[in-house]
């Protein structure tokens, strides 16, 4: 993946206010494309509960897209 940085040379920006916690229920099948959880942005502490990916990435959308 470019710009992965696992090193921590710090030559990739990674700021908090990007920063996610995700975290996936027992009934997330991921080979039948089934995913729940909750997620939380770090930075906001808001958080949200899914029951598909497309509400995940709706959210995480949406936090990455409000203004600093």
């Amino acid at each position: 993946m470019s710009g992965h940085d696992e090193g921590g040379s710090g030559a990739v920006s990674l700021p908090v206010s990007r920063a996610f916690v995700v975290q996936f229920s027992a009934d997330t099948l991921a080979s039948a494309n089934c995913f729940a959880g909750r997620v939380e942005h770090i930075e906001s502490g808001r958080c949200r509960r899914f029951a598909t990916l497309d509400e995940l990435v709706a959210f995480v959308t949406s936090c990455l897209e409000e203004p600093p």
